[in-house]
């Protein structure tokens, strides 16, 4: 397979990111939520001043795609999968229209082949909420090309920070790695009433992937089901398991908490993260 990748030496090499999404279509419901989701947003949003450039494109890691290989979407025209329940009607009919890359689809199924991991590509796979809610806050102009990619079932820690190590040469391709998900992902459990485990969960998370040396990270985060909480704040993983991704593609970065809130929809504690430096911190 050939590749239409380019280095530019002179460039500093992107970061990567853990971001939280959100819940389903929260920036079309500012009417209804009010500022629930300001904090996020504008963190979300600080993300191009930090990169300090336009990427040439993005690689999003959902927490809403699984399948049998890590899959690409090769889609150059994504549609809308609007995989979210209970909402009003019009976010059943919201836009977010940035083009896909064939190009960056191929480069990542290379990237992947060449570290012996299994890859399939699907060019009819559109955009799920953990890529366009996000998205409309980092680059509302919809003007960055977006390719999503899969998690791969039984959501294996070491299979995904192999992936990340995999990817690791689009940072110096301008290509921006994000994973996204949540730090704390319980809905049955989701409030006041989970301050304290959300805020146990978040502190083993800041200690392993910040405080930490980087490259212990990789240790801890493969162990990660034994930390304080672990299972309240992730009764199943899939939110989770796209920080291996960030983490993998930037062992031995310094990883940064660029956003935390104390009392998120009264009383979660949450965060997200970089890895790498950035050019405008």
């Amino acid at each position: 397979m050939t590749t239409n990748a380019t280095t530019n030496p002179a460039t500093p090499r992107l970061p990567t990111y853990f971001i939280s999404h959100g819940g389903g279509p929260w920036p079309w419901m500012k009417k209804e939520m009010g500022n629930a989701y300001a904090q996020l947003e504008a963190s979300l949003a600080d993300m191009p001043r930090q990169i300090g450039r336009k990427p040439r494109a993005i690689l999003m890691v959902s927490a809403h795609w699984e399948e049998s290989a890590f899959t690409v979407m090769g889609n150059p025209r994504p549609q809308m999968i609007y995989d979210y329940g209970g909402f009003p009607a019009h976010t059943y009919k919201v836009q977010y229209n940035a083009p896909g890359s064939p190009t960056l689809a191929r480069r990542v199924m290379e990237l992947i082949e060449g570290a012996g991991l299994p890859v399939a590509l699907d060019v009819e796979r559109g955009f799920d909420h953990g890529t366009y809610s996000p998205m409309v806050a980092i680059y509302p102009e919809a003007d960055v090309p977006v390719v999503q990619l899969s998690l791969m079932r039984g959501l294996d820690p070491a299979a995904h920070l192999a992936l990340g190590r995999a990817l690791a040469p689009l940072r110096d391709e301008d290509v921006l790695i994000v994973g996204s998900g949540l730090s704390y992902h319980n809905l049955r459990n989701f409030g006041p009433q989970a301050h304290d485990v959300s805020k146990a969960f978040d502190d083993w998370l800041d200690d392993a992937v910040v405080q930490g040396a980087p490259a212990e990270r990789a240790r801890q985060l493969e162990a990660w089901s034994s930390a304080p909480a672990a299972r309240i704040a992730h009764p199943r993983e899939e939110h989770l398991i796209p920080l291996m991704v960030a983490v993998g593609a930037a062992e031995g970065d310094v990883g940064e908490r660029i956003y935390h809130e104390d009392a998120f929809m009264g009383g979660l504690v949450v965060s997200s993260f970089r890895f790498g430096a950035a050019a405008n911190a």
